[in-house]
């Protein structure tokens, strides 16, 4: 079977029946998957993005399913679609938002994102984030696994002036966020998704000397085994058709094509830019 020469990793935050810029209906992420799996794609985890990167081989058609914040809906509408797939995903999760209490059952609400971060910022996370029980349960079936979105989603660069302040304001999220996954789900990861794709210099140092190798962030690019390990790329998925994911899939799956599309869209970015 031949190796995969690149490996797509599509971004996700909310599966509802609202969908929105980072949201996609029930029925569109099942038709995503539906087509990824008739295709022949298989999902890994982030030990086999770890292995990808050290050289290890990964069958062609490989690709790597994430999901931002740990909201609900993940477990109403994207668990059970991947479980009946035999796929699975990762959930980069904003720890301090989980909290503790019972497996919800049922239908529980899902509102959409706007309001799901209006409630988190009146400190209602409890109604649309994943609670520490259904993180583990979830784990448990093999449905996600779960790595760090950061224990606050602050963006230190915004809030604090001094560099030196930022800095430690970083490590000290960064280090509660590893102590939460480790003591209630086990977990020691080394993988971390910045908040918003942002990063510098001082964050990647941060980070690094936390203990996290793997960094995740927005940028398209692709992303090949001797590519950096701490500008891995991810590729915004859309509430589009399933032949539009497969397409976009195979696209970041291929280093020329992928490669050249990336690069125009850096030069139209820069282009932008300019123009403002």
């Amino acid at each position: 079977m031949p190796a995969a020469a690149a490996l797509p990793i599509l971004m996700y935050h909310h599966v509802s029946p609202n969908p929105g810029l980072v949201t996609v209906a029930p029925e569109t992420f099942r038709q995503q998957m539906a087509s990824l799996a008739r295709a022949g794609w298989k999902t890994a985890g982030l030990d086999a993005v770890a292995g990808f990167y050290r050289g290890e081989a990964l069958p062609a058609r490989t690709c790597v399913i994430s999901f931002d914040d740990a909201y609900l809906d993940n477990q109403v509408y994207a668990a059970p679609v991947l479980e009946a797939l035999g796929m699975k995903a990762v959930i980069f999760a904003v720890t301090g938002w989980m909290g503790d209490g019972p497996i919800r059952s049922g239908q529980p609400e899902t509102p959409n994102h706007g309001e799901c971060k209006r409630r988190i910022a009146a400190g209602d996370a409890d109604s649309v984030i994943l609670r520490w029980s259904e993180a583990q349960a979830l784990q448990a079936r093999g449905v996600f696994e779960f790595h760090s979105h950061t224990h606050t989603h602050q963006r230190w660069d915004k809030t604090l002036a001094d560099p030196a302040a930022r800095g430690v304001a970083l490590a000290d999220d960064l280090q509660r966020s590893k102590a939460s996954l480790e003591r209630r789900l086990g977990v020691m990861s080394r993988h971390l998704c910045w908040p918003q794709g942002y990063y510098d210099e001082r964050y990647l140092a941060t980070a690094k000397a936390q203990g996290f190798e793997f960094l995740y962030t927005t940028e398209v690019r692709i992303n090949r085994p001797f590519s950096a390990v701490d500008r891995i790329a991810r590729f915004v998925t859309k509430e589009k058709s399933g032949n539009w994911l497969l397409r976009r899939t195979a696209l970041y799956a291929n280093p020329w094509l992928g490669g050249l599309y990336c690069a125009l869209h850096s030069s139209r970015q820069g282009q932008s830019v300019a123009g403002k």
